[in-house]
């Protein structure tokens, strides 16, 4: 029933297996791929035919893990997968890089890539095996796809390269880095490091690039036994656009993209656009896609031609040159710490927030619940770039986010040091280039506003290339019509030192480790020149936090008085919360937090926390009151819940009838601590007095 071809090889000790023919047969490429006891389906299916309205590649990837994967029935009301965690996202999107750009520039049919994980033994990664089996999937789909590709993660520990390390592994890293591209070239990097230098990332690109070879090879000889039949490609001929738009338009666009400001810019090209479309109005032969696409062709050469030959870059900068830059902090008067961060014409309004261990974030994931310290959240709205448009979370803004968090995360003081929960929430208020090391930048500045002992500052800077043959520019900073034009986005964050993230997406088959190594050190002038002006609004750490911030203490109680401390189902610590006013949090280590806006709230908290937990002391002098009236005494409650009996012939110096002619319920007493019987506390109101 079942013709099934399979290969599989050996990589650092570990297995990775490859099947297709026995599941999901009418995908037009489905691969399961293995590596120990996780297992990922991966299909990829083609639009047959092409809607004529589309003028870009409508290539979805869409990385799903499946609980019952890892033996977990997901939480919530409706105990099903929902909507794509952030994780899947950020999986999706590693995936679509360095795929994207093996498709033909004339292939406008609609592809669907679906990888999941349908088991998972929380030792082998599901990531590195998901581009592998969608490469494979693609491999023998029949689709025009230019790979395959393959992919590795690289380790730095102790000074060594580490291929493909587990997640114990990368607890000492000090890098983790994946990299995807074919045999000849690298197409995507995605990396987060803990100051390496710029020859440690460039060596790790190229261990991690001979690492997958092998693995190419094997997809190779897998799609020789099983690649379906080749789809046919057609190509519209439209030299004849070519020609006019050239003899039309050559001028008009150079003028265009002479003009530094993004609007006036954009503004001329769209009225190009529109006299180029009235040339074919009522044409049959053509659409306005054809005409569109084919003046954005000669937008590309025109600015391509003008860099490498002539140096020109669209706002007149040179090469290298960075766009001014103006940092302001404390912009924000109630925020913890704020920062506005311009260059050029991108901008981030950055604030940071500084909560207790109890505004963790909680992360439900195949490998079980998690918190998080820190979060960053990175926000795009529409009239950044002057357009309407709709308001949400996307791909982009969950990706842009997660790379700014990378590049600032080694920098973060432990929790032993700084115990605070960190939100940054980068609010994009203008876009013209790398809004995302905007974002790094401004973070920077917003945790040293805050307080925060942050190691060192961060910068990054994202560059771009034009490529012609062996003909080459690299570009710093670049702006949008420069990456929107451009053959690669490169970006780099890290401190004076050391690179603390990079990402890279090529556009193009592959570039060299020559240009790369050009593009890191063209990097780091840059990044060292931003931080030189980050520096002038503010170099370091301020000594301490705002006056709007929580402040924190923490004392440690014995683990036997959690309870007490907690009460029963946490009436006891809510009621420390209302009364006092501060935030108090408990750990299983008996480490309690409290954090107030005002000294007299964290004081009051923490005097009832010590109440609590406070033991009574022999001869010791306590303020309490009266719970309990008995004949033969009263029962006197003092350091918060605890009780103690004075007798009868402890109320007064003098012989007491009734215990009710010296005290009664609800009075305020100072009592001595005379005694213990068998755990019972004996108190004495006359001799409190003496």
């Amino acid at each position: 029933m079942f013709k099934i071809y399979k290969n599989e090889i050996e990589v650092e000790g570990k297995k990775i297996t490859l099947e297709t023919g026995k599941i999901a047969r009418q995908a037009d490429g489905a691969v399961i791929a293995k590596c120990g006891e996780t297992i990922v389906l991966a299909t990829a299916v083609g639009a047959k035919k092409v809607n004529p309205d589309v003028d870009y590649f409508p290539l979805s990837v869409n990385y799903q893990e499946k609980y019952y994967a890892a033996g977990k029935i997901p939480g919530g009301y409706f105990k099903r997968e929902a909507r794509p965690t952030e994780s899947e996202t950020l999986i999706s999107r590693l995936i679509d890089r360095p795929i994207r750009p093996l498709f033909p520039d004339e292939f406008k049919n609609e592809v669907q890539v679906l990888p999941t994980v349908i088991s998972y033994d929380k030792e082998n990664e599901a990531d590195i095996l998901s581009i592998i089996a969608v490469s494979a999937a693609l491999a023998i789909s029949g689709m025009p796809f230019l790979g395959p590709v393959g992919a590795s993660r690289v380790g730095y520990i102790n000074g060594q390269y580490v291929l493909n390390p587990s997640k114990v592994q990368l607890k000492d890293s000090k890098l983790d880095l994946v990299v995807a591209g074919t045999k000849e070239a690298v197409l995507m990097v995605e990396s987060e490091a803990n100051g390496l230098t710029e020859e440690e990332m460039l060596n790790a690109v190229k261990f991690g690039h001979e690492g997958f070879i092998p693995i190419i090879k094997m997809i190779e000889d897998f799609a020789k036994e099983c690649k379906k039949p080749d789809w046919i490609l057609e190509k519209k001929d439209l030299s004849e656009i070519k020609k006019r738009l050239e003899k039309d338009f050559t001028d008009d666009l150079k003028k265009a993209f002479s003009t530094k400001d993004k609007q006036n810019r954009s503004n001329m090209i769209s009225e190009i656009s529109d006299k180029a479309k009235k040339i074919y109005e009522g044409d049959e032969n053509y659409t306005d896609l054809d005409i569109t696409s084919e003046l954005k062709n000669l937008e590309k050469r025109i600015v391509r031609t003008d860099i490498l030959k002539n140096k020109n870059r669209i706002d007149g900068r040179g090469l290298a040159d960075v766009r001014p830059i103006m940092c302001e902090v404390g912009i924000l008067p109630r925020v913890h710490g704020s920062a506005l961060f311009t260059r050029g014409e991108t901008q981030a309004i950055v604030t940071t927030t500084l909560g207790t261990s109890d505004d963790e974030q909680k992360i439900e994931s195949l490998d079980g619940l998690q918190k998080e310290r820190f979060m960053l959240h990175y926000n795009f709205p529409p009239f950044s770039v002057g357009e309407t448009g709709r308001i949400g979370t996307g791909r982009r803004e969950i990706g842009h986010g997660k790379l700014a968090w990378r590049a600032i995360n080694s920098s973060l003081p432990s929790k032993e040091i700084f115990p605070y929960t960190f939100r940054i929430v980068s609010e994009i208020t203008e876009s013209n280039g790398s809004s995302s090391m905007a974002t790094v930048c401004g973070s920077s500045l917003a945790l040293m506003d805050a307080g925060v002992p942050i190691k060192e500052p961060v910068a990054g800077i994202a560059m771009g290339l034009i490529k012609e043959g062996d003909n080459f520019s690299v570009l710093s900073d670049i702006l949008g019509d420069e990456d929107h034009l451009g053959d690669m986005d490169f970006k780099v964050a890290g401190t004076m030192d050391g690179i603390t993230s990079l990402q890279m997406d090529i556009k193009i088959t592959g570039i060299t480790f020559e240009i790369m190594e050009q593009a890191l050190k063209q990097a780091k002038d840059g990044r060292v020149h931003i931080l030189g002006e980050m520096n002038k609004a503010l170099s370091k750490s301020r000594d301490d936090v705002g006056k709007h911030t929580p402040k924190m203490e923490k004392i440690k109680v014995d683990k036997k008085d959690i309870a007490t401390v907690i009460g029963k189902g946490g009436a006891t610590i809510r009621e420390i919360v209302e009364k006092s006013g501060a935030k108090v949090d408990v750990n299983d280590e008996g480490e309690v937090t409290v954090a107030a806006p005002d000294e007299e709230s964290r004081n009051k908290a923490l005097q009832m926390i010590k109440d609590l937990t406070a033991k009574a002391e022999l001869n010791k002098i306590y303020n309490g009151k009266v719970m309990k009236i008995m004949e033969f005494g009263a029962f006197v409650n003092f350091l918060g819940k605890q009780d103690g009996l004075v007798h009868i012939s402890e109320l007064a110096d003098k012989r007491v009838a009734k215990v009710t002619d010296v005290v009664k319920e609800g009075d305020e007493v100072k009592v001595k601590v005379i005694g213990f019987d068998r755990g019972k506390v004996k108190l004495s109101i006359k001799q409190a007095s003496i």
